[in-house]
């Protein structure tokens, strides 16, 4: 929930006059409420979506609009100011203007894509979001088809797995590195702001060429991690396609609220929790297998940490019956094996906004492949 200050649930009629003054269509558009609080998802929603109509606030103008998205997200702003007043005036500028220009009363600032007429993804229903009004409807489906990506991706099985840990929604930004770009273009159809980072220059080709195909909002960048992370705005969660040390600890700091990261190797598992409660975090993992019909069985193990306070022990599995295709892990080295099934489960398989968030030479590097993962 945002702290709303000095505004209500958005106001429509506002909006309505502030695209009417600028002679421009208001439909698909996404309507934010941006006080101090609300300013960093206000701008993920900017991100994300190509028409979007911002309220201003307290420390919450043109101008730190315009330093939180330049250079990475560029944008067109309208800023309306004192709509309806004596002092009513529209200017149209480029965001390295907006934070230079003195502003007088911005009631509403247009933050426009070059193509404003894209169709807006969203995000579930669930959450409450009174700072948000506009074209909301989410996507048919997700966790798509391996068959729907060029590159070499995660499976679906583990796509599904994944995005419920992230937990992508409107006014998040979601990292996705080493991972092909596929839970980066889940999650910008669900609203979200994302990144795809790839090492080599051929993954970051092949990621451009899926953003476009899905016709979604998505930054890919180009280096070595971790060291390319300090080019990128701070996350609220991070997909790791391999659960490397250094890039899961610069991750675990960096995210705000979770890690999600991938291993076939058993043996990485204890590392990697112990990093992820090193920085805060509550540490899980699961070994995740899924067997297309017919097929080899594959698998893998996805380790993820939440936000939240550290503790000295790690918590305890919890008695409850769990789905066949999750096999859990002990939770800390040295903790009993859990017993195993019987039988191993046999489950059935199942425009262009593209921006380099940072371009930077990478070394050659190639993510992890897990269960229902397919080469490109």
């Amino acid at each position: 929930m945002i702290t709303v200050i000095g505004h209500g649930p958005p106001a429509l009629t506002l909006v309505a006059t502030a695209f009417a003054r600028a002679g421009l269509d208001w439909d698909g558009a996404l309507v934010v409420s941006a006080p101090e609080e609300g300013l960093r998802r206000a701008v993920n929603v900017c991100r994300a979506h190509p028409k979007v109509a911002v309220l201003t606030g307290p420390d919450a103008g043109p101008a730190e609009l315009a330093r939180a998205l330049f250079p990475q997200s560029p944008r067109a702003f309208v800023v309306c100011e004192d709509l309806g007043g004596p002092g009513e005036r529209i200017v149209h500028v480029r965001p390295a203007e907006a934070t230079t220009r003195p502003w007088r009363d911005p009631s509403v600032v247009l933050v426009l894509a070059s193509h404003t007429g894209a169709a807006t993804d969203a995000h579930p229903e669930s959450e409450d979001v009174s700072w948000v009004r506009g074209s909301r409807s989410g996507p048919a489906g997700w966790a798509l088809g391996e068959e729907a990506f060029e590159g070499e991706v995660p499976g679906a099985e583990v796509r599904a797995f994944a995005l419920a840990k992230l937990g992508p929604r409107i006014g998040d930004l979601v990292w996705d590195v080493d991972g092909g770009g596929a839970v980066a273009i889940e999650c910008a159809r669900l609203g979200a702001a994302a990144v795809a980072v790839a090492r080599e220059r051929a993954a970051w080709e092949r990621t451009k060429a899926d953003v476009r195909a899905h016709g979604v909002r998505v930054a890919v960048s180009r280096g070595e991690p971790p060291e390319v992370f300090t080019h990128l705005p701070d996350p609220d969660a991070i997909f790791l396609g391999s659960a490397e040390p250094e890039a899961l600890r610069a991750s675990a700091i960096r995210a705000l609220r979770a890690v999600v990261a991938l291993t076939r190797d058993e043996t990485g598992v204890g590392p990697a929790l112990e990093i992820l409660r090193a920085e805060g975090m509550r540490a899980h993992a699961v070994h995740l297998a899924a067997t297309p019909a017919p097929g080899p069985a594959r698998s893998t193990f996805v380790v993820w940490g939440e936000r939240g306070p550290a503790t000295s022990e790690p918590p305890r599995a919890r008695p409850e019956r769990r789905p066949q295709t999750i096999t859990p892990l002990p939770e800390a080295p040295g903790d009993p094996e859990p017993p195993k099934a019987p039988h191993p489960p046999q489950d059935q398989g199942t425009p262009d906004g593209t921006g380099a968030a940072a371009r930077m030479a990478g070394r050659p590097g190639r993510p992890v492949r897990g269960a229902g993962e397919r080469g490109g």
